[in-house]
Formats: C-alpha cells, sequence, structure tokens
C-alpha cells in the first residue's frame, strides 16, 4: 500500500510541505555558494570571466590555423610521438595490473562476511577512502620530489588511487556474492584463501573485469596529464610543446590526435569487452 495510505491526510500534506521546504532552503543555500564562489573566483582572476569569455576561442582557433597551414608535418610528428603514446599505455596498463590486484585483496578484507580479519573491515575501508580522496596529481608530485622525474611516480600514483577506487567497487560486488558456496567450503574444511578463490571469485569475476577495464580508460586520461608534471609519456610532449608556444601548434594537435584515436579505439573494444563478461552478449 502507499505511504499516503498509513498517514493521515493532515499528517501527509504537512510532511509534504516539509519535505518540500528543506528541499527550498537546500536550493537556496546552493546557489548562494555557487554565486559567492563565482564572484570570488572571478575577483582573483586577471581579466575578469565576463572580460574575457568573448576571447575563450582564440587560443584553440590560433592552434589549429597554424595546424591546418602545416598539415604536411602531421603524419610525420604522429610517427614521432607514438613512443610516447605506447609509454603512456604502458604506465596506465602496469597501474591498471598492480592496482587491481592489491583492490582485490583490499575489497575481501573488507567485505562483511567475507573478511578474514572482521574486526579489521573498518580499517581497510579508511584505507580506501584515504586512497581514493588523494588525487593522482598530488601523489605524483610528492613522488617526483622523492624519486625524481619518470613513468615511475606515475605508475605508483595511478595504482594507489586505482586501490582506493576498485577496492570499494569490488567489495560492493563482494557484498552480492552468493555465500553458499563458502559456506559448503567452510564445511568441508576449506581455509579462508580456499573458500575466497572457489566460492566468491568465480562469482564476481565478470564484474571485477569489467570494473578494470573502465578503470584502465580512466588511467589512460590520467596518465596523459601526470606527464604534465614531468612523469613521462605523451603529456609531458604536449606540454613542451604548448611551453614553445607558436611554431609547434602542429606538434599539439599531432600529439591531441593520438590521444583521441587511442582513447576512442581502447573504449570501443572495452565496451565490448565489458557486455561480453556482465551480459554474456557483445554491442554493435
Amino acid at each position: 500500500m502507499a505511504v499516503a495510505d498509513h498517514i493521515p491526510t493532515a499528517d501527509y500534506l504537512a510532511l509534504v510541505r516539509r519535505k518540500r521546504l528543506y528541499g527550498g532552503v537546500i536550493l537556496v543555500i546552493f546557489v548562494a555558494l555557487m554565486a559567492s564562489g563565482f564572484q570570488v573566483a572571478d575577483a582573483r582572476n586577471a581579466g575578469g570571466f565576463w572580460n574575457g569569455i568573448a576571447h575563450i576561442f582564440d587560443f584553440p582557433k590560433e592552434i589549429l590555423s597554424e595546424a591546418a597551414r602545416d598539415w604536411r608535418n602531421l603524419p610525420g610528428f604522429l610517427w614521432q610521438f607514438l613512443p610516447s603514446l605506447i609509454e603512456t599505455l604502458n604506465i596506465a596498463a602496469v597501474s591498471t595490473l598492480f592496482g587491481s590486484g592489491l583492490a582485490v585483496v583490499f575489497a575481501l578484507l573488507s567485505t562483511r562476511g567475507l573478511a578474514l580479519w572482521p574486526r579489521a573491515t573498518p580499517v581497510f575501508r579508511r584505507a580506501m577512502d584515504i586512497m581514493r580522496a588523494m588525487p593522482e596529481i598530488v601523489i605524483a608530485l610528492v613522488l617526483i620530489f622523492l624519486l625524481g622525474g619518470g613513468p615511475v611516480p606515475a605508475m605508483i600514483a595511478i595504482a594507489f588511487h586505482t586501490t582506493g577506487a576498485l577496492g570499494k567497487l569490488f567489495s560492493e560486488v563482494a557484498e552480492n556474492a552468493d555465500l553458499k558456496p563458502v559456506e559448503g567450503l567452510q564445511s568441508v574444511g576449506g581455509n579462508w584463501l580456499q573458500r575466497m578463490w572457489f566460492g566468491v571469485i568465480p562469482q564476481v569475476a565478470p564484474n571485477w573485469s569489467s570494473y578494470a577495464l573502465l578503470r584502465f580508460e580512466i588511467n589512460i586520461r590520467a596518465s596523459a596529464i601526470l606527464g604534465f608534471v614531468g612523469s613521462g609519456g605523451i603529456g609531458y610532449d604536449l606540454k613542451t610543446a604548448l611551453q614553445w608556444g607558436q611554431g609547434k601548434y602542429d606538434e599539439v594537435v599531432a600529439i591531441f590526435l593520438l590521444l583521441i584515436v587511442t582513447i576512442s579505439v581502447v573504449d570501443h573494444f572495452s565496451d565490448r569487452a565489458r557486455a561480453r563478461l556482465v551480459k554474456g552478449g557483445k554491442i554493435a
């Protein structure tokens, strides 16, 4: 039966009015915060938002016009920056692999009903919260200070964040697993690792693999961005080309073309793989 059938009409109308009042107050507070935040940001901006919005397309237009003029250089630049693109993909792949492996461990140790040490479940959950809360670029900057530039800080930073993000998703999937196989293995003397390997992982592996593939797409973008802070890959080449300014904009366009094509291809095949894993079918 509907909620209104159990509540007197006057009480129900009062409840509706109270919800609308709360919703209105929250909306007013949100608009006020957005307006005040915009004013503060605009006051700190040297040129002002409204003065600069008319010139928002000037820089892209300058880049594209130079690239159109020197379009004959693009094939050579595509080949030149291909090794950097491969390095970016390697960073994303390795960090996704290590992050996914650690996420499996954290997920199983933090899932209620499956954890090896039930009392330590909140500890592993808070650890994943901390990993997710720290942006990759912050971790990479700290590691670059400690280890120097290169792909290693980027891999560690992305793997660290991936562990927290995937660990949370993996744990939610594991919470919905059927516990009957686990209980059956436990009744015949199976230890915790055997119960997880034979009773839980076969159930959750398709969804876990789907999430890992999705995270790989995200990590490609993250590894390209981290190149701006000196973590190697194609992002570093993009930063260098932009810093040179005019005369290098054809290189900027070539790098963007490589990134767009690569991400589109990875996204297409990842979608197909996720559809097969989760639904047992494929998409067009």
